[in-house]
């Protein structure tokens, strides 16, 4: 037996026993396996066969959902930096401070939970241009999200530009965190609130003014 046999059996064998899913949910728990190792290690050194045997299934069930081992790499990245629209519809009503609030905490818990996948997609800026472009994106989608749930006009560029100034603080606050370990989670949640706070209450309407006016 080679070593190369010897390394496919181990994993083979490591391999959960399979359980009978729908469509929607083997392929989410495809994914989520794939966050877990593409967070513990760099792209190249994690193979289909390993992705594989730790979602339990088949290779080509990897293909048939997601195409690619880079296809499903991608998907990860998206799915760790887009905001999706139930995030803002689940905020609480109620007055702008609680749903700032609510908004900031399901970031930061969505950060905890998956913090390694998280700092592995956000930081490969000037390292892949798909993910650049999957980034760029997302910074767009946080802008629309953001805006609608401040019920701010999405269409002025100014606010647009708000929203994205703000991202970049937001995660290199979350960094603060997670790798400077300078910030605790509770601090960051205090930081980023009570920014975003003041950038709607404050920023926003003289933004939106000083193009009204001309100035």
């Amino acid at each position: 037996m080679t070593a190369r046999q010897q390394i496919g059996d181990d994993v083979t064998a490591a391999a959960p026993r399979r359980r009978r899913l729908e469509p929607d949910e083997r392929r989410e728990e495809i994914l989520v396996c794939a966050m877990h190792l593409f967070g513990e290690r760099p792209y190249a050194a994690v193979s289909t066969t390993e992705l594989a045997a730790r979602a339990g299934v088949a290779r080509g069930l990897i293909n048939h959902y997601f195409g690619t081992k880079r296809d499903l790499y991608l998907e990860v990245v998206r799915r760790m930096v887009t905001i999706p629209r139930f995030a803002i519809e689940q905020l609480p009503q109620g007055p702008l401070e609680t749903r700032v609030r609510a908004a900031v905490d399901w970031f930061l818990e969505g950060v905890d939970r998956n913090s390694k996948a998280w700092l592995a997609a956000t930081g490969a800026i000037g390292q892949d241009p798909e993910v650049e472009q999957i980034l760029a994106d997302a910074d767009e989608t946080a802008a629309d999200r953001v805006l609608e749930a401040a019920s701010l006009s999405a269409a002025a560029p100014e606010l647009r530009a708000m929203v994205r100034s703000y991202g970049g603080m937001v995660k290199s606050a979350a960094r603060e965190w997670l790798v400077r370990k300078d910030l605790t989670r509770e601090q960051v949640h205090l930081i980023l609130s009570t920014t975003l706070l003041s950038l709607i209450r404050d920023a926003a309407p003289r933004l939106t003014g000083d193009r009204r006016s001309g100035a």
